[in-house]
């Protein structure tokens, strides 16, 4: 018995001290510090958010949230019985159709502006290298900045760019409050949204054009194409999978977008989306159960969206 019990005490030092183990425990060690920040800033706070969506949460006892009292789902029925959320016709949409109309828009558009522009810059010229980078201007310029720019060219006032342009060209009479009217407001949001983010779809596009192979091209040239041939039966079809990856990324982020719409507009005036409101029932009603309720809602119809988008579209172009 005590040669058994040595005998497995050696047994479990060798394997403890191998090679394999110091490995297994090296790495554990390395992926321990992001498993942590992951859960930290991820995993919990996703979790916690269904939880609360499921409870009363409010400044009266957020200092014990974590015994807030179950009320199912009333913050959903809530939620979608709010005037801010649901459609109410064309003059007002409501915050979920809005941002289903304002993510495809914006998204779209991002993909168009990006593949033009990567088309331009894919053919040599002078000065290349410069005008890749002035492009790039939009994506890394600190957002906060970018949008107070475009609300100043769009001031209201005489004194905005854009009024004051309009009015010394006698185009217009009086100024006008372009980010304050309805309609316009969402364009110009979804405008800049594209002219934001286009250099993103640009970057990805452009390397797949560099990659493709030059012959197809001048089979194409023998063939007699010109050149709305070529980029229909040639170029569009090598980047049917950058582009079906860039559009799905770019839904998904401008779908979740807050920033943007609250820096330039603050959800008003027809631009209210669902990350927006998230906020405005959480942070300025304080109540926290239906701001979680909002963003679980939104959640499930990206998630909507990608099941159909990924079981579609997706198949359509492998095949």
């Amino acid at each position: 018995m005590t040669v058994s019990v040595k005998d497995s005490q050696l047994s479990f030092t060798r394997r403890w001290n191998s090679l394999q183990a110091r490995e297994a425990r090296l790495a554990w060690m390395l992926i321990l510090p992001t498993a942590l920040i992951v859960f930290g800033l991820v995993l919990f706070p996703a979790v916690f958010s269904v939880w609360i969506s499921f409870r009363d949460v409010g400044l009266k006892n957020l200092n014990d949230v974590f015994h807030a009292p179950f009320t199912g789902l009333e913050n959903y029925r809530r939620v979608f019985n709010d005037f801010a959320f649901k459609f109410q016709g064309l003059q007002s949409w409501g915050a979920a159709v809005t941002s289903i109309v304002y993510s495809f828009s914006a998204t779209i558009l991002t993909l168009v502006v990006g593949l033009i522009a990567a088309l331009l810059l894919d053919r040599p010229f002078h000065a290349r290298g410069l005008a890749r980078a002035i492009f790039l201007f939009p994506y890394v310029a600190p957002i906060v900045s970018v949008a107070f720019v475009w609300r100043w060219i769009l001031d209201p006032r005489p004194s905005g760019v854009l009024n004051d342009i309009l009015l010394k060209l006698h185009i217009i009479q009086l100024p006008k409050a372009y980010l304050a009217t309805r309609g316009l407001a969402l364009l110009l949001v979804i405008v800049f949204e594209a002219w934001r983010y286009f250099p993103f779809a640009m970057l990805m596009i452009l390397a797949r054009l560099q990659a493709v192979d030059r012959t197809l091209y001048e089979a194409a040239d023998v063939d007699g194409a010109n050149t709305w041939h070529k980029f229909w039966y040639v170029t569009l079809p090598e980047l049917r999978y950058v582009l079906g990856a860039v559009f799905l990324l770019r839904l998904i982020w401008t779908f979740n977008k807050f920033d943007d719409i609250f820096l330039l507009t603050g959800g008003g005036f027809g631009t209210n989306v669902l990350p927006v409101l998230t906020y405005q029932f959480s942070f300025k009603s304080y109540n926290f159960g239906k701001g979680a309720a909002t963003a679980m809602i939104l959640l499930v119809i990206l998630v909507v969206f990608l099941v159909l988008y990924v079981g579609t579209v997706m198949r359509n172009v492998e095949e």
